[in-house]
């Protein structure tokens, strides 16, 4: 959300939490003003909104670290960018720890209740329809944001859960000014919102209109539920009743009178919440061109989508030919790359992911020679055999069932997640990607909490028939394959970048495509970050999606000329980086314009 105008200055400071010493002086902070880009030291943050930015410098300020700060960031967000991330629904966390270095990750993807028999997602022999699911208590996966920032900040932070939910408290009840982005947002969720009793009465005005732009909007429910956090702990989401009242929305959605929406009622049960897990998983680790690249491991597909597209490019000089040939070269490589991740990647629980096949040298040079070096692709590749490269694996698992309905990541544009990025006078670094799906979620607050759930199972493929193998079926307490790619790169060990995007399985090629203008264009960060961009995922019909600005661009028609198609998907992602200097400075860098343009902020800006 994004917001760069304000009808009202915000004021964001933060109150005593129960039982807490106060963090910062009880003052009225100036009017918030976003800008895109900002360098300094001692700390910095980008975000998609200025109070979620400005909430992770005041802990930065007060002397908490990168991971307080990107939760302070997050907690934020779920008030402010409700339709993109909230702790109804889940993330990906990589930190860089300063003083061990090294990098962990925090898995908090929802997972599919126990009583969710793949058998539940289809009906007279075929998968439910999208726009059905989407809608129900059959799409919302158990949420992991309560448990995964809890488990964070115990594990990493340097303030507990009760300081880190001040800000956001305050922006939930104080208030903010609606933009034009939350307007819109709003606007396209209207028909299902006025469904549901709690929905409306949160989002929508006495008319049953969106609450219109200049307008203060306040979440006491949410405030009161990041009260009870604050106070209790994860337990009360977990086992408590914000627990009992998730589980009756799912159960029992909470439709008004008269309608005719068919909302299916979802089979997550308390039991589900009670045995629900946060992860701490080793990164996914490659190299390119003399960089170290730290991803997300699956049921994240980014980490490993990425290592597969860069080791696949690095064969490639830039300086050795055009950009629009080098980019035929990127384009292609992904293609390849996503073929592969169609193929292999799921909850490894579940399925076993050829993790060191995929990433071995000696498969990328086999795959390397189906790598079209004139001319584009014009059908979906193939994927590879990594199995082969395994190194001790028997033989490969069934080769996976053709989706009826491919996971909404892939297919539903416009895909609301966030991204957080923030740093500490320590060098500890946070890539944060969180989510509650598509936009909106499910499309139900939880009665009297303020909150929507997530919609996530819609990521899981269904295959035609419901017994047929795929490695991102769903299954009972299965992970739903994700795109998320919160990224960490280094050099000679000292930290280079830090970045991340929203916009489903195009977070990959954003991520992907602002390596390449970073890395091998050498454009500075802010120009990397707001360049035209283009995405191939192996598409059926060959195509690329493309943003408009990219479609008018001499390396559009070369790369037409080289036999690419595009078509025209309007702004694709919202990315948010921090590039670390020699000097000791860093530049934090938000999206320009897309979704209204981010909010970057450093602790002591220099010139």
């Amino acid at each position: 959300m994004r917001r760069l105008l304000f009808s009202a200055p915000v004021t964001l400071w933060l109150a005593l939490a129960p039982g807490c010493a106060p963090l910062f002086a009880s003052r009225a902070s100036p009017p918030l003003v976003a800008s895109p880009t900002a360098t300094g030291r001692g700390g910095a943050a980008a975000t998609v909104d200025v109070r979620a930015t400005a909430a992770a410098l005041e802990l930065l300020r007060a002397g908490g670290n990168a991971v307080d700060a990107a939760v302070a960031a997050a907690s934020v967000l779920g008030v402010t960018d409700p339709y993109s991330c909230g702790i109804g629904g889940g993330g990906f966390m990589v930190i860089y720890l300063a003083g061990d270095k090294r990098v962990v990750t925090v898995d908090h993807r929802e997972t599919a209740p126990l009583a969710l028999e793949r058998s539940r997602l289809y009906e007279n022999g075929a998968p439910i329809a999208f726009d059905a699911l989407v809608t129900s208590g059959l799409s919302v996966g158990v949420p992991g944001m309560a448990l995964g920032w809890d488990e964070a900040l115990r594990r990493h932070g340097s303030r507990p859960l009760a300081h880190v939910l001040q800000p956001a408290i305050r922006v939930a009840e104080q208030g903010f000014a609606v933009d034009p982005t939350f307007f819109e947002q709003t606007r396209h969720n209207v028909e299902r919102f006025r469904d549901f009793s709690s929905s409306a009465a949160l989002f929508l005005g006495p008319d049953g209109r969106p609450w219109p732009v200049g307008a203060t909007f306040k979440n006491p429910d949410l405030a009161r539920t990041y009260r009870l956090l604050a106070q209790g702990g994860p337990h009360v989401f977990y086992r408590g009743e914000i627990a009992r009242a998730l589980v009756d929305t799912v159960t029992r959605p909470p439709l008004v009178p008269g309608a005719s929406r068919t909302v299916r009622p979802g089979v997550l049960s308390l039991e589900d919440l009670a045995r629900y897990e946060v992860l701490v998983r080793p990164p996914v680790t490659s190299t390119y061109r003399g960089y170290t690249l730290h991803g997300m491991g699956a049921p994240s597909s980014g980490g490993l989508t990425l290592a597969l597209t860069f080791h696949l490019l690095e064969a490639h000089a830039p300086a050795a030919m055009s950009r629009a040939d080098f980019l035929h070269r990127y384009l292609e490589a992904s293609r390849l790359a996503f073929a592969d991740r169609d193929a292999f990647v799921g909850d490894p629980a579940f399925v076993s992911v050829p993790e060191a096949g995929l990433l071995s040298r000696e498969y990328t040079a086999q795959r390397a020679s189906a790598l079209s070096l004139t001319r584009a692709s014009t059908v979906a590749v193939a994927p590879g055999n990594p199995w082969a490269f395994q190194g001790g694996a028997s033989a490969a698992p069934s080769a996976p069932s053709e989706p009826a309905r491919p996971a909404a990541e892939d297919t539903v544009p416009d895909k609301e997640t966030t991204h957080i990025t923030t740093t500490d006078a320590a060098g500890n670094i946070v890539a944060y990607t969180c989510t509650i799906e598509g936009e909106g979620g499910n499309g139900m607050v939880v009665p009297g909490y303020g909150f929507l759930l997530n919609n996530e199972l819609t990521d899981f493929d269904l295959p035609a028939t419901v017994d047929a193998p795929h490695p991102n079926a769903p299954a009972p307490g299965k992970r739903p394959r994700s795109s998320m790619s919160p990224l960490l790169v280094f050099k000679e060990g000292a930290p280079v970048l830090a970045l991340g995007s929203p916009g489903g399985s195009t977070i990959i090629t954003t991520v992907g495509q602002t390596l390449v203008n970073h890395l091998d264009f050498g454009m500075p960060l802010p120009e990397a970050l707001a360049a035209p961009r283009v995405s191939q995922r192996n598409s059926p019909t060959h195509a690329s999606q493309a943003e408009t600005e990219f479609l008018t661009s001499p390396e559009a028609a070369a790369l037409t000329a080289l036999g690419h198609g595009f078509i025209d998907a309007g702004p694709i992602g919202a990315l948010t980086a921090l590039r670390f200097h020699p000097d000791g400075t860093v530049t934090a860098a938000a999206e320009p314009r897309r979704r209204g343009g981010g909010s970057a902020m450093v602790v002591e800006p220099v010139k």
